[in-house]
């Protein structure tokens, strides 16, 4: 049994892995928002949001 057995034998599973179909994919961005509906856990995530995306825009403009 040679070196070249054991690689072939390890990059078998490789071929079966699933791809996930493009529609099922999402950005992770949520649309669905309503200001008024919106609780003290909503607000403080947009906060944070807003905080990262400020934080990310500095990080692109150096």
């Amino acid at each position: 049994m040679g070196r070249n057995s054991i690689h072939k034998n390890r990059d078998k599973n490789k071929q079966k892995l699933p791809q996930v179909p493009a529609e099922m994919k999402h950005d992770g961005l949520d649309v669905e928002f309503s200001q008024e509906l919106a609780d003290q856990n909503d607000l403080e995530a947009q906060k944070r949001s807003d905080a990262a995306d400020m934080r990310a825009k500095k990080r692109k403009q150096k």
